[in-house]
Order: structure tokens, then sequence, then C-alpha cells
């Protein structure tokens, strides 16, 4: 009997594009492929001990003749190609209609409704990396205490102040402003807080990050486990992408390794049900600033450390690897891509060497998750919990 299933995305880890790549601009995109070819290799033998490199399609990892785990390939049934997007599906949410984007910045009628409700004007209204807006509008925010609103590729209306300036509170009100402003047509999947601190010249993004998503549409695999009385703890942005909902208990992290730690800690509690685990750095670091170098160490840093998840597992434990969406820093430009994503299974309970082939939603993640632990359906999804338990 499954009584807990630890699960965890590699945010950004795709591999490979889907076949309507090119409606996204993303012919040719292959996160784990291309990195590995870039780099002359990846070393990362505990996924592929587990059959990383036997999952159909995947490319530049060498292919186990007796993986320990069950392995597979999951398309994308959503529109879209963004966090919020991916978790959905994964959770049992089938977006039809993208979240909308802002690549030549938001329009005049909705910077001009926010500077009203917060009581103070905008810089830049743009798109940006996080780490260039401060250091090209940084000095002028402290200068004139004007806020800086940006966006990027994704769905995202991102706020920046100094902590000197606007305290933690009170960017955080300015955010659930912005929220409660951005509907309709103008919907985007997250609103978020920017703290940062230091000086012209050395300022740094704090901790202190905080996303507000929209709510989700209806119950995901969350709702179910916690409507069963389970223990639904999220690691990481979880909490945020989900908006709270179907989350019993979380904690955010500052990095991979914090996020390794945590998702070890509540492994320690012996609580029964799910934990679930957003590892960012994959994404945010490295993937959006096109270093592939980094991401490749960060792969590499994290299969080091999974044999630590392994270890802490009982018998009645199960593991998902997975991602969320694509995001190969190799090609031009800094957006998400169109990708398939990997799926690994580990645990005593499981049939070792099972291939499921590749998998037409993401949602086959969260209906399985739903069975196994004895929840109710999901709303999208087949489950393959009957192709990978033991008898």
């Amino acid at each position: 009997m499954i009584e807990r299933v630890i699960w965890i995305v590699l945010d950004s880890v795709g591999m490979g594009e889907l076949p309507d790549a090119d409606k996204y601009g993303d012919v040719g995109c292959n996160t784990i492929g291309n990195i590995s070819k870039k780099v002359g290799g990846l070393a990362i033998p505990n996924m592929v001990r587990l059959g990383l490199g036997n999952i159909e399609g995947m490319q530049g990892l060498a292919i186990s003749q007796a993986p320990e785990g069950v392995f597979a390939r999951l398309a994308e049934m959503s529109n879209g190609k963004d966090t919020i997007t991916g978790h959905w599906e994964m959770a049992g949410i089938y977006t039809e209609t993208p979240f909308p984007t802002y690549p030549n910045g938001f329009p005049p009628d909705v910077i001009e409704a926010f500077e009203e409700a917060v009581g103070t004007k905008v810089l830049g209204n743009k798109t940006s990396s996080g780490t260039t807006i401060l250091d090209e509008l940084g000095s002028e925010h402290l200068a004139t205490g004007h806020l800086i609103v940006y966006t990027s590729a994704d769905s995202v209306f991102q706020i920046a102040a100094h902590e000197d300036l606007y305290p933690i509170e009170r960017q955080y009100e300015i955010c659930e402003i912005a929220r409660k402003l951005l509907d309709g047509e103008h919907k985007v999947a997250r609103v978020i807080a920017r703290p940062f601190t230091g000086k012209p010249g050395s300022f740094a993004r704090t901790a202190n990050r905080h996303d507000y998503a929209v709510e989700p549409p209806y119950d995901t695999v969350l709702d179910k486990l916690a409507k069963k009385g389970l223990n639904v703890m999220g690691v990481g942005k979880i909490v945020d992408i989900f908006n709270g909902k179907g989350v019993t208990e979380s904690v955010h992290t500052k990095s991979n390794d914090d996020g390794m730690d945590r998702t070890l800690e509540y492994m320690k509690t012996g609580k029964k049900g799910l934990i679930f685990t957003n590892l960012v750095d994959f994404d945010m670091k490295w993937g959006h600033r096109n270093d592939f170098e980094a991401y490749a160490k960060g792969l590499e840093s994290f299969d080091a450390r999974l044999p630590e998840i392994l270890d802490a597992m009982t018998d009645q434990d199960v593991l998902f690897i997975t991602a969320d969406h694509g995001c190969d820093p190799t090609v031009p430009g800094t957006d998400h891509t169109r990708e398939y994503v990997p799926l690994l299974g580990w645990g005593k309970g499981l049939v070792a060497g099972t291939n499921l082939g590749t998998r037409q939603s993401f949602a086959d993640i969260g209906q399985t998750i739903s069975e196994m632990l004895g929840a109710e359906s999901i709303s999208h999804g087949e489950s393959f919990w009957s192709k990978i338990r033991k008898a």
C-alpha cells in the first residue's frame, strides 16, 4: 500500500520539442539534449540509473541496460508553456486559452489604473530580466520612489521595490492591489513581488519574493488528497502556483539545495500524503539567463543529492521526478520552450524498468497519484498506476 508520494518538479527541464513547437517559435529546442551536447555530456548517473536515458526521444544521455525506475515522456495537452499552465495540468487542469503576455509592456489603461490605485508612478513597463531592470532603473527608483514594473515572456506582472523604501508588508499590499486589477482580458497568470536591497552597482533581489497566482478554476489532485484527510506539503513556490488551494502546509525556499533540504525535512516527519516540490533555479537562474554551463552543473548537483531522497524513502513511498515546461538555454531568446518533459518514478512498490512510452498529458501524473493514494479522480489525465504497481 502506498502511503506517501514525493513529487519533485525540475522547473523547465524539458526534453525536446512538441509537435506544435512551431506555433511557439521553439523548433529545435531540447533543454536536456542541447545542454548535454554543449557541455560534452552530463554527469547525472543516478537519474540515468533510474532510466532517464531510456525515455523515448531522449538525447544526449546513456541508456541503462537495467533501469531501476519507471519512465515516460509527457506531452502537454494545454495551450501555453508557462509555470502555471504546466503545474496546473500535472494536477488535473486543462488550460485552453493561454494566459496573456505583454512583449511590448502593459497598455496605458492598465498602468494608469495601477498608478492611481497605489498612489505612485511606475518605471520600466517593458520586458526585462530581473537583474537587468535593477541595474537600469534601481537608482532612479531610489531617487523618485517610483515602482519598477516589468514583465517577461511569461504571463507575469512583476513589481520591484527597494526594501528600504517599501517595507515588505507594503510591497505585498501593492501586489494584492495589482492582482485584483488584473482581471478579464488582462488576467495574467502571476503578479510577483520582487523586493531588492543594496546600492547602485550592487543591487540584489532578496528571498522575500512572493507570487500571487490566479485561482485554479476547479479542484486538482491537491484538493482531492486534502479532502481525503491527507497532508499536502508544498515546497518552494507550489503554494503560490495553486494560490494555496489544496495545500495543507508549505515552506518557501531560497535555492534548489534549500528545496532538497526542506523536502527531506518533510520526509522525516513521516506524514502521509503528498510532498510536492518545485526546484526553480533551473528556470529562474539558468534557463532564462541562457547559462547552459550553470544549468548543467545544476542538473549534476541535483543528481548528486538524489540518493539522499532515495535513502530516506520507506517501502510505502513513491518518488516522481518531472518538469513543467522547457527553457532551453542554448537557443536565442530567454523564453520558456514548448517541449515534452521527462517522468521518472521509483519506489519499492513499483515494477522496475517499466517503460510508459509517450503520455498524452501531464495530468497522467496527478491522476495516478489520486488512484495510488485512494483519492477521487481528477478531471483530466489517464492513470498508469496499474502498469507500474507490483502485484
